[in-house]
């Protein structure tokens, strides 16, 4: 009886470590630490990787309007394809790059010139050389892993690493200066443009217009409370540790890049103090910023606060983008 009740603890130890992962678990038996499941999101892993691998694609001509051309570009971001627009000024010479960044549509009724596109042919009549991507999950670009948008940013790096590698060369960004980089960011769009600046200190300018929160708990409350429970859930189910390694917000002392912020006061959707807080904190920690709240306009602006933004905008990057 003895014997029967040894071999039935045998048996149900032996179910016991089969249902562990088999990486917990040394050949001599002694326990291995799990993979953190997280470690790819964090800041540190997006400092450690290289970007810009491939090349970018121009695939037809869009649409010719007065200055500029826009053309349908294509590009490779680690194993997904990224589509988007180009838009190139109607001079010779080259030009500084923009790359704008759009916020948070419904995938489901996106289109490639969406609101954002205003932003962007102001941009290049203005004489710098946009490139607008289609973040990943928006069609005709591919979707792939994107916990707490940070695949999003991998493809904003992507972009960039490609023009440091092919501006000024023959081909589709013959005309793109890779010495002069600028990020300009909506809602979504200027969360993700934080992160960038925090991972690539390279990045010459950046402009966050009624930007998430560089604090990924914060977004994704806000979030879960915008979509009624439907989003957010497996972002805030990670541990408070992790959080913290992966939002932007416990790295701006990494931030070089010289920042112009822009909310509007009567924004329901991002909260403008947190704007304001980002603003205290950069200049805090000494960094190069500039900050406006507008007054009585919302989440995108309109009318005569609209304009204003957009010429505060490209009187920045003319500073910070411009040879002397």
């Amino acid at each position: 009886m003895k014997d029967r009740r040894y071999i039935v603890i045998a048996v149900c130890l032996l179910l016991l470590l089969s249902a562990l992962p088999a990486q917990s678990r040394a050949q001599d038996g002694t326990p291995v630490p799990t993979a953190d499941p997280y470690a790819d999101l964090t800041i540190d892993s997006l400092l450690e990787r290289s970007y810009g691998a491939g090349t970018l694609q121009v695939h037809q001509v869009m649409e010719t309007r007065p200055g500029f051309t826009r053309y349908l570009i294509s590009y490779p971001s680690d194993d997904l394809t990224i589509f988007g627009f180009m838009n190139v000024p109607d001079m010779a010479g080259s030009f500084p790059v923009i790359v704008a960044l759009h916020g948070y549509i419904e995938p489901a009724i996106y289109a490639t010139l969406d609101y954002t596109t205003r932003y962007a042919d102001e941009l290049a009549r203005a004489g710098f050389l946009v490139l607008h991507p289609n973040l990943r999950g928006y069609w005709p670009s591919d979707s792939g892993p994107n916990l707490f948008r940070v695949g999003m940013a991998v493809d904003v790096l992507n972009l960039i690493g490609l023009v440091r590698a092919w501006g000024g060369q023959p081909g589709p960004l013959e005309q793109a200066n890779p010495d002069a980089i600028g990020l300009w960011g909506h809602s979504m769009g200027g969360g993700i443009s934080l992160r960038s600046i925090t991972v690539d200190t390279d990045i010459d300018a950046a402009v966050l217009y009624g930007a998430m929160s560089g604090d990924e708990r914060r977004n994704f409350e806000k979030i879960m409370q915008w979509s009624g429970g439907n989003r957010g859930r497996a972002e805030l189910g990670i541990p408070d540790d992790n959080l913290r390694l992966i939002s932007p917000i416990q790295y701006l002392d990494r931030i070089e890049t010289p920042v112009s912020i822009h909310h509007g006061a009567a924004d329901e959707l991002v909260p403008p103090e947190w704007s304001q807080e980002l603003c205290e904190q950069l200049w805090t920690l000494g960094k190069t910023v500039e900050c406006f709240s507008y007054d009585g306009q919302p989440h995108t602006f309109y009318g005569d606060g609209d304009r204003l933004f957009i010429d505060r905008t490209i009187a920045f990057f003319n500073v910070w983008l411009r040879q002397p």
